[in-house]
């Protein structure tokens, strides 16, 4: 039964949600600012399928006002939990297919996220590195996931190297954005409480002493600290959680 209600509540809100801001990005359409705001909207259905949320250094004034955030990217559950960290005036990096999800593609569309073919490789590249190269001129970030898919409970997949790419060629920083573990297993809509999910916001990597060859090097890099992260949270969500139990 509990189930059956999330369901209904969520789909009714993420309608009203969808179609609210349809017609309000069309005063407006393709600005920055509105992919936070939305996101934030998402992210408010997080109590309804019970998970908690813990938030660490959104806020940090070590953030940069120019970067790539790269973020693990698990399941459809990040439209919840990672979708409510979205910095103001950042956009996203997401498949082109997305613009055909009925509201959800056109919403996402009209908030200037950035759509991207990725079986035309060399394309989305340089789609990245152009729009990585005028961040400080529309004073914008970019946030992409480096995996390139969902990872749907396999841990860590490998990083493509298209944000690594375009961060060294425009020369700003990439910030680590690391999610602690949520599956589909762990979720369970008849199940009051679905735990904790933390999220955090690691401090920057500079670009400027990486040189185009050494892109593999950096991206390397970046997979290794993340993964050392989130199975760090891991480990403190299984503590926490054994805590309460």
């Amino acid at each position: 039964m509990l189930a059956i209600i999330r369901i209904i509540l969520v789909l009714i809100l993420s309608i009203n949600i969808c179609i609210f801001g349809i017609i309000y990005c069309l005063l407006r359409p393709r600005q920055s600012y509105h992919t936070a705001l939305f996101g934030r909207l998402f992210g408010s259905m997080a109590p309804i399928f019970g998970i908690q949320l813990k938030i660490r250094n959104l806020s940090s004034n070590q953030l940069p006002r120019h970067c790539i955030y790269i973020a693990n990217h698990q399941n459809n559950y990040d439209m919840i939990t990672v979708s409510c960290v979205v910095k103001p005036r950042t956009i996203i990096v997401g498949k082109k297919n997305l613009l055909w999800i009925p509201f959800f593609g056109q919403l996402y569309w009209l908030c200037g996220n950035i759509l991207i073919n990725r079986s035309k490789n060399t394309r989305s590249h340089n789609i990245l590195i152009q729009k990585a190269k005028s961040v400080k001129t529309h004073d914008i970030s970019i946030w992409v996931f480096p995996e390139g898919t969902r990872s749907a409970g396999r841990g860590l997949l490998p990083f493509k190297i298209g944000a690594f790419h375009a961060a060294i060629a425009a020369r700003i920083p990439i910030v680590p954005v690391c999610v602690s573990n949520i599956s589909n297993k762990k979720i369970k809509l008849n199940r009051w409480s679905n735990g904790l999910v933390i999220i955090e916001f690691m401090p920057p990597i500079e670009t400027q002493k990486y040189e185009p060859n050494k892109v593999r090097d950096m991206t390397k890099y970046c997979y290794e600290i993340m993964k050392v992260k989130i199975d760090s949270l891991n480990k403190e969500v299984i503590e926490y959680e054994t805590q309460i139990s």
